[in-house]
């Protein structure tokens, strides 16, 4: 299914050095590789729910550069479990692999 057009998805371009700044600082401080397309989708479906037309370069620059970790991991959290298929079937295996714990192994 394709995602519906975001009436700031034409400033991408002109945003992605503030992506890019943010997905850095946040691996400086030991958050992982984190893509500028997720910080976009955050921005998209969290901060901009409510989109204006007129809004100006500066607003939007700002709030790219005001994405707290704390809630952008909530996001992606909540996010991975509404998109993860939990009818997922597995064989004895995997299932056996899933339940081993480390004291089964003294």
């Amino acid at each position: 299914m394709r995602e519906a057009k975001h009436i700031y998805d034409q400033y991408f371009g002109v945003l992605e050095p503030a992506l890019k700044s943010k997905a850095e600082e946040f691996e400086l401080i030991g958050y992982g590789k984190i893509e500028t397309r997720d910080l976009w989708n955050f921005l998209k479906k969290k901060i901009w729910k409510r989109r204006t037309e007129d809004i100006h370069m500066h607003e939007l620059v700002s709030d790219v550069l005001a994405i707290k970790i704390g809630d952008f991991m909530n996001f992606t959290t909540v996010e991975t479990y509404r998109t993860t298929s939990w009818n997922v079937e597995l064989n004895e295996e995997e299932l056996q692999a899933l339940l081993h714990t480390k004291a089964d192994n003294l």
